[in-house]
């Protein structure tokens, strides 16, 4: 008897074991009857699924019989061969696996040798048979037909051990075979998206694609990535934020509008940020910063009923986390004040705000209030959120795009969400006022001419747009995988199917 184990090969035996498979390709096209057959035929009789036929047939009885014949095929990962029996478990690509069973009163002498000879650990195959359950009561086929659906010429790491980060994202496609987590985050990723549109178009929000190579960057505060078009002869950056393009629109009459695509900015990665990302924006005119903190709340909700069956889910680790119920909003002045025993406002002198980072030993590089305070709060207060919450009316100076406050000067209407301790989304009543919005761009062009790379251009073409009348409006940004980091508890490199890595 011998029994394939996956152990974990040397290069040296990766490179051996190539050879020996890359063998058995050559006999395999050789054998082929036509050219549609061989190592990789075109198709293969496929007739049912392996997690269709375990829905139907799952509760069968040991060593009973059904009578019904299917045809299915999967990716070996368990193969065991015996003198006149031979097994062989093939999953699907969710990870569902059935038993194929080789038998020489099914097949007969010469395709059990082959079986035998051919088939390995990787191998994608086809099986036509009955299907049964064995005598220790597996769900399995008894085969009459198979076939080798794409031959593997590597061996498949050993999926009873795990594999190392490096790998996992690296090599992705074997995670994806290895490892179950790996395929219910890619499931659940795309149920999240779908529930995202679902939400929106129950709502009367239209999906819009704007540009990713733009002339200017804008939209957010970040260093872009830029590169040259040879057919027009000029730089152009990959788009930060879809913001102005989008805010376009709402000025061309689509009231509710929104996008879900990728963004790109060239600064540091680390556990929750990836220079390339996937981001919602939405618009709503005639709201405010507060109806779309109550849209964005019922899209995380949403969400995680699609991927939960309930508002509280169950990360990675086993924890659960309620997202449930509504959610706590307090003001970015008033936590700090509550946090450090004072009042802070947006009338503190900027001397007083140096003092209090320079006790706690934060070293703040941008000289200007909102800057200050926006760190004194991630130092003393963020930490401590333990539920879903909004945190409401941040410093003018460092949100050049947003609304000033309807009642507390020096104040926008802007609101950052935190879930699990990070900045999950941002919302704001967007600054429609084009007089205003070209002094803050103005502002922004000054720093930008100090050196600040990441301030914002003056945008004449966005002003000019805004110059024919926006209406109030709400808008909300939010990254994909953090949403699915917040729902499921994994970093951020394990919610992007393919990271970028060096």
């Amino acid at each position: 008897m011998s029994e394939q184990q996956n152990p974990e090969p040397t290069e040296d035996e990766t490179n051996e074991q190539k050879a020996v498979r890359l063998a058995k390709r050559d006999r395999l096209n050789a054998a082929a009857t036509s050219p549609a057959g061989g190592a990789y035929p075109v198709s293969v009789p496929v007739t049912d699924t392996i997690p269709a036929v375990r829905a139907q047939f799952g509760d069968l009885e040991a060593d009973a019989v059904t009578g019904v014949t299917v045809g299915l095929a999967g990716r070996v990962v368990h193969l065991r061969n015996t003198g006149k029996l031979c097994f062989a478990s093939l999953q699907s690509g969710d990870g569902s696996r059935i038993q194929a069973m080789i038998s020489l009163g099914e097949v007969g002498e010469e395709s059990l040798a082959d079986w035998k000879d051919l088939v390995d650990l990787g191998d994608h195959l086809f099986v036509s048979g009955e299907v049964i359950s064995s005598r220790r009561g597996e769900l399995s086929i008894m085969a009459t037909e198979w076939q080798v659906a794409a031959k593997a010429l590597l061996p498949l790491p050993n999926l009873h051990t795990e594999l190392s980060e490096e790998t996992r994202v690296r090599s992705r496609y074997l995670d994806l075979i290895n490892r179950e987590q790996a395929r219910r985050s890619v499931i659940q990723r795309s149920q999240t998206v779908a529930s995202l549109r679902r939400t929106f178009t129950e709502r009367n929000f239209i999906e819009i694609e704007t540009p990713m190579l733009q002339v200017m960057h804008g939209g957010a505060s970040a260093r872009p990535f830029t590169t040259h078009s040879n057919a027009f002869d000029t730089d152009l950056y990959l788009r930060i934020a879809p913001e102005l393009f989008l805010k376009r629109a709402v000025v061309g009459g689509i009231d509710r509008v929104y996008e879900i695509n990728r963004n790109f900015r060239n600064e540091g990665a680390d556990s929750t940020h990836s220079p390339e990302f996937a981001m919602l924006e939405a618009y709503e005119a005639y709201g405010d910063y507060n109806s779309i903190a109550d849209l964005t709340q019922t899209l995380i909700q949403d969400a995680a009923l699609a991927i939960a069956g309930s508002h509280v889910v169950t990360w990675a680790d086993g924890t659960e986390f309620d997202l449930g119920g509504d959610w706590d909003r307090i003001g970015m002045y008033d936590s700090l004040s509550a946090a450090v025993g004072y009042e802070i406002s947006p009338a503190t002198p900027l001397a007083e705000l140096k003092v209090l980072a320079d006790t706690e030993g934060l070293d703040i590089d941008h000289p200007i209030h909102g800057k200050y305070v926006e760190e004194l709060w991630e130092h003393f207060v963020k930490g401590g959120l333990t539920r879903p919450t909004f945190v409401m009316d941040f410093p003018i100076d460092t949100s050049p795009l947003v609304r000033g406050h309807r009642k507390i000067a020096g104040v926008v209407e802007k609101w950052d969400l935190y879930v699990r301790g990070f900045e999950l989304a941002t919302g704001y009543s967007e600054l429609v006022d084009p007089v205003i919005q070209r002094e803050r761009f103005v502002e922004q062009a000054r720093l930008a001419a100090g050196g600040d790379p990441e301030a914002m251009r003056l945008d004449e073409e966005f002003l000019r747009a805004l110059e024919y009348g926006m209406p109030p409006t709400g808008g909300m940004g939010m990254g994909i995988d953090r949403l699915l980091m917040a729902l499921s508890g994994l970093g951020i490199r394990e919610t992007i199917l393919f990271p970028l890595v060096k």
